[in-house]
């Protein structure tokens, strides 16, 4: 019955040629899918008036002409249903992010996709992406599925896309030809503008990850600084040292009260004597290339993903030199980074106080997690701990649920994942309201180290990355690094350091309170940690190592 209906509604279409069903479909893809990258290209036309029109249209007939070469050369009448279900719905769904938060699609991107867990991937989902996919994706695929295709011999087939090949090549080569100086001079400086052509930048990132970035397995472990040793400082009175190393989520430094932001956001970390570093750049635009790239000891400029993702790290380096080094994870994980070393495991009693059905749990559930971790050791254990927590932090969309309402001073708030639907205010203060949030948690972290009498302890946090709020069109994060804003790039670090651990360590906290204002990055992490906490090994590079940026020697006690 239902394939008699069906049947019964093909026939309101009347019946295609192969080679008009390609063309439909071409003007499909290049039109209705890409109307962001269109408003980019009107932007970066030099042109005015109708010259301008005339390039915008000229962009829109290479674009539609260069997918109907593809179509008539790839699609026959055996598969043509099959592929073109295939375009609409992986286009479809990829200019959703690409017009509503101008996402550019990078093999970033997708090696994001691939790394992100459930309760990240449920946030992108919003009535407005429904609506969208129901008109652009679902409606779409149910027309091509209605369509019927013409039964025509071999010959006229050819014949007819021969004539569609060549004229979608005179389309591209008269055009390219007339506009090449622009055409030229736009993508040779927006190289990036490729990712925001659905659905090839899709298809075409996919590819490049799986051929270039796509993590290799069963490679050997390579080992790493496996002459780390720890140099114990004789005045420090056999106290060893804990360091909790906070690694944020989608902090942006300019949102922080502390670097000169106009609300305030850090009302309890402006209390602490912290050292805020105003001028911090990340290795990436995501967490799955920060996050490895800050443990790896390799600087942004030289960072091998696949050499990262077999090679030991800081955490392995720490660990050799004696340190106890602890994971404890309220994100995706550490993709990595912290795969020897020990994972705490959230007790059930904490989940249930501060996550909710689906597993997703406030960032109280670290400083809680802390507390637990350091009551569990024993009061004779004289090992120097190193314990990592890994924040959910301000991450988006749906920044609304990174604060609880005790930490909500800004209003009204974006109370959505849909945020291009909010205005400027309302997104703005569900994120500085996460901020707010943050500055809380990293303020209880350092009360909770205040009161462990029996280690010098002291207390780093860096963001992975930062994150656009709509700047220039752009939302959540994950640019292409050469052109991420510096939204996306410049992220907040803060040090705290004890009585016990100033006194100790006088000349190392002395230098770094000379760098607050310095140009510094991630690159920094790794070798300046290892200093901190007086481990000593050959794979340190002096010149990323912060200890080493005084004189006459840092490192020693005063």
């Amino acid at each position: 019955m239902n394939l008699s209906r069906l049947e019964r509604l093909k026939q309101f279409f009347p019946p295609l040629a192969l080679h008009q069903f390609n063309l439909l479909l071409a003007l499909w893809l290049g039109v209705a899918l890409n109307f962001a990258f269109y408003k980019q290209i009107q932007l970066l036309t030099p042109y005015q008036g109708f010259k301008a029109y005339a390039f915008l249209s000229a962009t829109v007939l290479v674009v539609v002409a260069l997918y109907n070469l593809i179509l008539q050369l790839f699609q026959w009448k055996w598969n043509a249903k099959i592929l073109a279900l295939f375009l609409v719905l992986v286009g479809g769904l990829t200019a959703y992010f690409v017009n509503s938060l101008g996402v550019v699609i990078s093999p970033g991107q997708v090696q994001n996709m691939m790394q992100t867990d459930t309760k990240e991937a449920l946030d992108l989902f919003s009535m407005q992406f429904v609506v969208w996919s129901m008109f652009m994706v679902v409606l779409p695929m149910v027309l091509i599925a209605l369509i019927r295709i013409e039964s025509k011999s071999l010959s006229k087939q050819l014949l007819s896309k021969s004539l569609h090949v060549v004229g979608s090549l005179a389309v591209i080569g008269g055009l390219l030809f007339v506009f090449y100086v622009d055409f030229a001079a736009i993508f040779r400086e927006h190289r990036d503008l490729k990712g925001m052509i659905s659905p090839q930048n899709t298809i075409a990132s996919t590819l490049s990850y799986y051929r270039k970035q796509k993590p290799k397995e069963n490679l050997p472990l390579v080992t790493y600084g496996t002459d780390a040793h720890r140099v114990v400082n004789t005045g420090a009175e056999g106290m060893p040292k804990l360091m909790v190393l906070v690694v944020g989520e989608t902090a942006r430094a300019e949102s922080f009260s502390l670097n000169g932001y106009a609300k305030n956001t850090n009302p309890e970390l402006s209390k602490q004597n912290v050292i805020n570093f105003s001028q911090v750049s990340s290795c990436g635009t995501a967490t799955a290339v920060s996050v490895p790239c800050m443990f790896s000891g390799m600087p942004r400029e030289d960072y091998d993903e696949q050499l990262a993702g077999h090679r030991e790290g800081l955490l392995d380096i720490a660990q050799r030199a004696g340190y106890k080094v602890t994971w404890i994870d309220n994100n995706s994980g550490c993709k990595g980074a912290c795969d020897r070393v020990h994972k705490f495991e959230i007790p059930a009693a904490l989940k249930q106080k501060w996550c909710d059905a689906e597993g997703e749990c406030m960032d109280e559930v670290l400083v809680d997690s802390l507390k637990s971790y350091l009551a569990s050791i024993p009061t004779e254990d004289k090992t120097p701990q190193l314990i990592v927590l890994h924040q959910m932090g301000s991450h988006g969309p749906a920044y609304y649920k990174r604060s609880t309402e005790q930490f909500q001073p800004f209003k009204p708030m974006c109370a959505t994942n849909a945020i291009q639907g909010c205005s400027r205010d309302e997104l703005l203060n569900s994120y500085d309201n996460s901020i707010v949030y943050t500055d809380h948690i990293l303020n209880q972290v350092i009360q909770t180290i205040k009161d462990v009498s029996n280690y010098q302890t002291g207390f780093w946090y860096l963001s992975d990355h930062g994150e656009s709020t709509g700047e220039s069109g752009m939302y959540l994060h994950g640019a292409p690094y050469a052109i991420a804003p510096t939204q996306q790039t410049h992220v907040p670090m803060i040090m705290w350091f004890s009585p016990t651990w100033q006194q100790h360590n006088t000349s190392q906290v002395s230098c770094l309170q000379q760098q607050k204002q310095a140009v510094r990055s991630q690159d920094n992490l790794f070798p300046t940690l290892l200093s901190l906490l007086d481990v000593k090994t050959q794979v340190i590079d002096d010149k990323n190592d912060m200890l080493k940026q005084c004189s006459p020697n840092p490192t020693g006690k005063a």
